[in-house]
């Protein structure tokens, strides 16, 4: 799956959803989740969905270079 998904479309998706909902809000919601998870405070599962929604693309840009640059 993972050489399927260039890797411009994985740079794209990453950089957006990390900041994303930018201009409109003060902080991004990656960041905001993150602090939210660090401080205990991320229970409500909308806000856990929104943890993974936005970490997902940085995730999968992780195992891409695991796979395509990690020990063979």
């Amino acid at each position: 799956m993972l050489d399927n998904i260039s890797w411009p479309l994985l740079i794209i998706l990453a950089a957006g959803l990390a900041v994303a909902p930018w201009p409109m809000a003060p902080e991004p919601h990656l960041v905001e989740k993150i602090r939210m998870l660090s401080n205990g405070t991320l229970r409500k599962p909308i806000d856990i969905f929104d943890l993974l929604l936005h970490s997902a693309p940085i995730v999968f840009i992780v195992a891409k270079a695991w796979k395509d640059f990690g020990p063979q």
